[in-house]
Formats: structure tokens, C-alpha cells, sequence
């Protein structure tokens, strides 16, 4: 390849990784803010201000329904545009493990991280969901997607023999995700103030109740 098109190609990569940068920033900054201040109140100067961006530049990232989802998907996976839990950190070593319990100690740690950091963001969005139809649509997807998430790491469970196998797969997916929703969370630790411990204690032995089998099976 000729030496300018190298160039070109560089250029153009190099591009794309600070834009991509950037975004990061822009969709970390927005997160703080919705979660602290609300949708409404989340303006994109605000959200500009925080990142160190231009207002344009997150109009560029926006609209701000959009970049309500992507704060939601940075808090809750850790990553914004990512629909691949094993493209993640999580999904990774969830296949790394093979053995029931020591999942079921590392994704609540994980959840309890995710809820601690996230529950005021996922509650902005959910409450900016009724009053926007276009935020409304945003958040039924996401849910959805979330779902589908959880979905896919209860596959690796159930062909590991780890779940209940007297109860429909859907039904457990459904059930996995009532319990570990952020209401859920948001309802034990901070309205009926039983804490993050007893929150813990409470999710595994209901996990274990009504998802998991009460005797781990041999890996397949």
C-alpha cells in the first residue's frame, strides 16, 4: 500500500478512536448529571460542561432521549452501543466460571455495583419515559434489551445444569429479572431501608429458591 494511503487510513482510524473518546466522555458526564439532576434538568450545557466538550459536540452524540439510553447502558453494562453481554468484562468471566455458587457470589457483587452506581439514572429514565413518547420507546427497547441479556447468561446456567428444570426457561428469565430489577433494589435498600447486606443475602436465597437448582449439577 502507497505510503499516503497509509497515511489516509491512519488518519481516518485515529479519528475515529477520538470520537469515540469523546462520546465516552459526553455519555459519562450525561449519566452523572440525569442521575443527579433528572431529565429535565439535564441540558446539553450541562452535560457539555462536565465533559469538557462543546455544546455542538454532544448535540452531535444526541438527541437527548438517545443519550439518556446510551447513560443507562454505560451504567448498567459498563459500556454505551454494546448489545453483546460477553463482549463485556461480566460476560467474560461468567464464562470462565464453572462452578454455581462462585457465579452466583460474583454476578450479585456485580448487580449490587451496577444498582449502587446506577438506580438514580435507571429511575430518571424510567419516570422521563412517561412523559416522552420517544424516551418512552427508548426505554421500552432497553428493558427489552436487558432482558435479553439476562437471557443469554441463564442459557450458559441452564446448559451447565445449574437451573430449576421443573419450571419453564421463560418463566425463570422472567423471574431472574423481577428480582434483580433496580425498583426491586431501589424498594429494599433505600425505601425500606434493610441495606446493601441484607439486600445481598436476600437475592441470592431467593435466586437460589426459584431460578437456580437446589443441587449443582456436573458441568456439560
Amino acid at each position: 500500500m502507497p505510503q499516503e494511503s497509509i497515511s489516509r487510513v491512519y488518519r481516518s482510524e485515529l479519528r475515529q478512536q477520538q470520537a469515540e473518546q469523546t462520546r465516552q466522555k459526553v455519555i459519562a458526564a450525561a449519566a452523572e448529571l440525569f442521575g443527579t439532576l433528572g431529565y429535565s434538568r439535564t441540558t446539553f450545557a450541562k452535560i457539555a460542561a462536565a465533559a469538557g466538550v462543546s455544546a455542538e459536540t454532544v448535540q452531535a452524540n444526541g438527541p437527548k432521549a438517545a443519550l439518556l439510553k446510551a447513560a443507562g447502558e454505560y451504567v448498567v453494562l459498563g459500556a454505551a452501543d454494546k448489545d453483546d453481554v460477553f463482549d463485556l468484562e461480566l460476560g467474560q468471566r461468567v464464562l470462565a466460571i464453572d462452578d454455581r455458587d462462585e457465579f452466583l457470589n460474583y454476578i450479585i457483587t456485580e448487580w449490587c455495583e451496577m444498582f449502587a452506581r446506577g438506580a438514580s439514572l435507571w429511575l430518571a429514565l424510567a419516570g422521563a419515559a412517561t412523559m416522552d413518547p420517544e424516551l418512552g420507546r427508548y426505554h421500552a427497547d432497553f428493558v427489552a434489551g436487558v432482558t435479553h441479556q439476562y437471557r443469554r447468561l441463564l442459557e450458559v446456567c441452564r446448559d451447565r445444569g445449574w437451573l430449576r428444570d421443573d419450571i419453564p426457561f421463560d418463566e425463570l428469565v422472567e423471574t431472574a429479572a423481577v428480582l434483580t430489577s433496580v425498583e426491586t433494589y431501589q424498594r429494599i435498600v433505600n425505601y425500606d431501608g434493610f441495606g446493601l447486606d441484607a439486600y445481598r443475602k436476600w437475592l441470592r436465597r431467593m435466586l437460589t429458591e426459584t431460578v437456580f437448582s437446589a443441587k449443582q449439577s456436573p458441568r456439560r
